[in-house]
């Protein structure tokens, strides 16, 4: 990743962006100030009213009072962890539909894992690209709008499958043996476009581009670490999504997977 303090130069003053009508609302939590000023400017900069706080609990009240698509949350927090906030986040009914992208200067794969546990939807490690940054940011808010509309939406009858597994592409439901498993954004859409092309082999660069909606030059070990999320959210059905060596992933023959264990 490039050094975070590559992109537009924000101006000196309040971290809160001129609101925007209809603009999606995104939260930053960040207890360093030149970070928070950077991507605030930045995100304002991209359309989005931006909020900045600089620690766990001012963050749990602003997103009570702002209600925001995204929020941006730095790992590391003078009082809360930023793990324990995600967590708290997704207790609260009134919130927990908001996209939440981690923001840490930790990149192995065990803070990666226990942030998708927690409820993390994405993650961006320091130092990091401003310009990715921002396009991960949109592409989350997007999928948090689909999500509300897909709520409303009426059951069209339609439905994919894979041997147990059925998801309602209108709704945005997935259900396994009838009982319905909640995924998040990421997941649904990662699920659904391997059901949607039953047999096609999607290497990680394509994923990036139909599921993250972000430039192929961003690091790859995103769309491995969310596969293995997924497919231990979908348990016995793990094997849905099969390796293909040297190329990519893609949805497993149900008869080939009788009797086959998933690999990594």
């Amino acid at each position: 990743m490039s050094n975070p303090q590559q992109g537009a130069a924000p101006p000196s003053g309040a971290f809160q962006s001129a609101p925007l009508p209809g603009a999606d609302v995104v939260l930053v939590v960040d207890d360093e100030e030149d970070i928070r000023r950077l991507v605030t400017f930045n995100l304002g900069d991209a359309g989005f009213k931006v909020e900045a706080v600089e620690n766990g609990a001012d963050a749990l009240a602003a997103a009570t009072r702002l209600r925001p698509s995204v929020v941006v949350l730095d790992l590391m927090l003078p009082d809360l962890s930023g793990m324990e906030v995600c967590r708290r986040l997704r207790a609260d009914e009134s919130v927990a539909d908001a996209a939440v992208l981690m923001l840490t200067a930790r990149g192995d794969e065990y803070d990666r894992v226990l942030g998708f546990e927690v409820g993390a939807d994405d993650y961006v490690v320091k130092p990091f690209s401003v310009r990715e940054l921002v396009m991960r940011v949109k592409g989350l808010a997007r999928r948090a709008n689909e999500r509300r509309l897909a709520r409303g939406a009426r059951d069209e009858g339609k439905r994919l499958s894979w041997r147990g597994l059925e998801i309602d592409p209108a709704r945005h439901r997935v259900l396994i043996d009838g009982a319905e498993l909640g995924l998040r954004p990421l997941e649904y859409k990662l699920l659904a476009i391997f059901v949607e092309h039953p047999g096609r082999v999607f290497s990680r660069t394509e994923l990036l581009q139909e599921v993250w909606g972000i430039s192929p030059d961003t690091n790859t070990r995103t769309v491995d670490t969310h596969i293995r999320r997924l497919r231990e959210r979908l348990g016995a059905n793990a094997d849905a999504i099969e390796t293909v060596h040297g190329f990519g992933y893609r949805l497993r023959d149900p008869e080939a997977a009788r009797g086959s264990s998933s690999d990594a």
